[in-house]
């Protein structure tokens, strides 16, 4: 099929344009309509994952118009996959949703601006991963983050605050990104990537270039919570409606991560970001900050979404440090990281979100056995995905680490080594103290310590307050998608090696390989 390259975007566009309109006959429609754009869209990246691994890298050029007067769309390995991980990502976490969107998000019709904002983001995220411009990476960009504000602003009370923070943010991080490209394009004259590959050896050492390179990379980081510029993602997080969290979690700071790795490594060339201008040093120290700070700061929470929101900018961290490592191993893990975090962080903030429907709060001092003993589906899919947070073999989180760490020491960089082991104990204290008041804390202690916690304060989500509460574990629509995540973990650890070898090693820029 000769558009399937450009159809995920577009399908997921008319989605959202669809939805309110479909939505005005028939009422609840909304969820179905989201879910099935979803599914679409999944099935062409399957498809266009199989013929890029085949044919190699495609382009598409809009309306048959070529670049620089016409859009293009450009897919290889890369692009293919991260494309292929948003999408099948997001689909699963939709599947979950449909309940938890109805008992999170009260009002009439609520959930119709809700999906239709989820897929517009998903259009966003897909065309920033697929053009092969800088200037409509840029719309792309705009357009997924003003649904991300409205996603986040649907929330508990607090989530306008967390939005409006996010906002101001992202819109400085948005503008970084854009001055720089207009610094490089006065330079160059181009803003298409292939045509910026090949004018860029003989230009990028002047200081337009340069500044305009440091601009992009300082906005993205933004958009990727680099710290020490993450200052938006925990309240974001933590705010907003837990399938908001799901699914902005595993897909928002992966697309920031891959524009980072796309603009050094395939625009301005590896030697040159490494080497001539040491950007990704700089990127691979903060990265290992962020690695320490964010695990330590997700130690100290007691609520269960806040603390992986923090984890969440440990996990940025470790995409980060391969990118610091600017070598083959270091790209491989990085790259293996986007896909293993993506599953582990959707998985985790299901579970987050599950607790509060079921329990009405996620409150990590109030889980005792009790919790265990009603969701015990949960509670073990909850385990599957911690184990492998912590990096246990053959767990799917151990093996990108893996990477990671023989990437640190073929380039003799200890320190980089030693954090990701500092990290891994890190990852098991705080995780490990969720396991061990889910299987060994007595119900009675629990329950009488949750009595005395206020609904607000537990972190209860809107409207649930516990209402939900009912016999055995969750319906089957929400245990399902948990139960795919966790067995997928365990799937993407034993068939690592074929992963790697059949698909990532062929995503290594050119001057890596």
């Amino acid at each position: 099929m000769p558009d399937a390259p450009v159809m995920p975007v577009l399908i997921l566009l008319a989605g959202a344009v669809i939805l309110p309109l479909v939505t005005l006959v028939a009422k609840r429609a909304a969820a179905g309509i989201a879910l099935f754009a979803a599914a679409s869209a999944t099935a062409f990246s399957v498809l266009n994952m199989v013929r890029v691994l085949d044919e190699g890298r495609i382009r598409y050029l809009m309306a048959g118009w070529p670049p620089p007067i016409g859009i293009e769309y450009v897919l290889d390995p890369l692009s293919a996959f991260v494309i292929l991980v948003i999408n099948a990502v997001a689909l699963t976490v939709l599947v979950h949703a449909r309940l938890s969107v109805r008992a999170e998000i009260r009002g009439e019709n609520r959930d119709v601006p809700y999906y239709a904002l989820v897929l517009l983001m998903l259009c966003g995220f897909n065309g920033i991963v697929a053009t092969g411009d800088f200037f409509n990476l840029y719309v792309w960009l705009e357009i997924s983050s003003l649904a991300l504000y409205g996603l986040i602003a649907a929330g508990d009370r607090g989530s306008p605050v967390a939005a409006f923070r996010y906002l101001i943010m992202g819109a400085i991080g948005a503008s970084f990104y854009l001055l720089g490209v207009g610094f490089v394009f006065v330079m160059t004259g181009s803003l298409n990537m292939a045509d910026l590959a090949a004018i860029l050896p003989h230009v990028r050492t002047e200081p337009p270039v340069i500044v305009g390179l440091v601009l992009m990379v300082t906005g993205m980081s933004v958009k990727m919570a680099l710290f020490p510029l993450h200052g938006w993602l925990p309240e974001a997080y933590t705010r907003a409606p837990s399938s908001a969290s799901a699914l902005i979690a595993p897909t928002g700071t992966k697309v920031g991560a891959y524009v980072l790795i796309r603009v050094l490594f395939f625009v301005f060339g590896a030697e040159f970001a490494a080497r001539t201008l040491p950007v990704t040093s700089a990127i691979g120290w903060l990265a290992a900050m962020a690695v320490i700070y964010g695990s330590v700061m997700a130690i100290a929470q007691k609520e269960l979404k806040r603390m992986l929101a923090f984890s969440s900018v440990a996990q940025v961290g470790y995409i980060g440090i391969g990118i610091g490592l600017a070598s083959p191993l270091g790209i491989v893990g990085a790259v293996l990281h986007v896909l293993n975090h993506a599953v582990m962080k959707a998985l985790l903030f299901l579970v987050a979100g599950s607790f509060r429907l079921r329990l009405g709060h996620s409150r990590i001092d109030r889980l005792d056995v009790s919790v265990r003993r009603k969701m015990p589906w949960t509670t073990a899919a909850l385990t599957v995905g911690a184990l492998s947070m912590v990096g246990v073999p053959p767990l799917a989180g151990f093996f990108s680490k893996w990477y990671l760490a023989l990437g640190s020491v073929q380039a003799g960089n200890w320190i980089f080594l030693a954090v990701i082991l500092v990290s891994s104990l890190l990852n098991a204290v705080y995780f490990f103290r969720v396991i061990e008041r889910l299987y060994m804390e007595k119900a009675e202690k629990g329950e009488a310590a949750g009595g005395a916690v206020s609904a607000d304060k537990a972190g209860a989500a809107p409207g649930t307050n516990g209402v939900e509460a009912a016999a055995g574990d969750m319906p089957p629509s929400m245990l399902g998608p948990v139960l795919v995540l966790a067995a997928a973990l365990l799937a993407l650890g034993l068939f690592n090696a074929f992963l790697v070898k059949g698909v990532i090693m062929k995503i290594l820029p050119p001057g890596l390989m």
